[in-house]
């Protein structure tokens, strides 16, 4: 009966497998929350509760560092230093209202970077179904729970919506601008992709020159279905996580 090759004598890419399978595996528990205290098991524990070898545990947990996601101390054992935020996809979208717990309800506040009228750009253009040169509204933010910045974004508005949303004070987030800005939407679609942060990006965000970032490009539209906002945002991988559920139709 076929089985798995002892550890002395697997290759280097079944090796590569056991690391990325338990990296995968910590980083989930890590970043949901899972750890009582944020205290992890002993690299023991983690070899006999995962079948990985001591060096597959320690290169695992030293990727982790890496990453910013745990600190390992002598004599006191490897803790969390971060936890992500759980977000609805539909509240992201701004389709339904938060929840209570939602960082969407109130709880960000943005660090507004650039908040002017200016041509809209060509590709821009191409996203809106706008003539290029159009005016439209750039505000680009970072966005902060706390001190801390979670994302950063640059948004083009066309007007009418873009007047109504230039002197408004910015507050929270971006659906509550839209909100007291007296702004309706009725459609808003994301391209999700990734991304490693250049230098600049890095900078804003507190975060190491090509650290993991999660790219959104989002077009929002009015409740006729015309395209009024389009926008580029960054967020740190080790933040939040997006939460989709879907049911499959009977």
């Amino acid at each position: 009966m076929a089985g798995r090759l002892p550890r002395s004598h697997q290759s280097g890419v079944e090796r590569e497998g056991d690391l990325r399978r338990l990296h995968d595996l910590l980083r989930s528990a890590i970043l949901r929350g899972v750890f009582p205290d944020g205290l992890l098991p002993a690299e023991a524990e983690l070899m006999a509760s995962y079948g990985a070898t001591r060096a597959t545990v320690r290169e695992t947990l030293a990727v982790l560092r890496r990453e910013g996601l745990i600190d390992r101390r002598q004599g006191v054992g490897t803790h969390v230093v971060v936890k992500a935020v759980l977000t609805q996809l539909v509240e992201a979208h701004g389709a339904e209202p938060p929840s209570q717990e939602s960082l969407l309800n109130r709880r960000l506040r943005p660090r507004v970077l650039d908040r002017s009228m200016i041509p809209l750009p060509a590709l821009a253009a191409d996203r809106l179904d706008a003539p290029a040169g159009t005016p439209c509204l750039r505000l680009e933010y970072v966005s902060l729970f706390g001190d801390e910045p979670h994302g950063m974004a640059t948004n083009y508005v066309l007007s009418p919506e873009a007047e109504r949303m230039a002197d408004m004070p910015f507050v929270h987030d971006w659906y509550t601008l839209l909100n007291e800005a007296g702004v309706g939407y009725g459609e808003s679609e994301f391209i999700y992709g990734c991304a490693a942060a250049d230098a600049a990006t890095a900078a804003r965000l507190g975060i190491a020159e090509g650290s993991p970032m999660i790219t959104m490009e989002q077009v929002i539209r009015d409740t006729a279905g015309r395209p009024f906002n389009l926008a580029f945002i960054h967020i740190r991988g080790d933040r939040f996580l997006f939460v989709s559920n879907a049911a499959r139709r009977q």
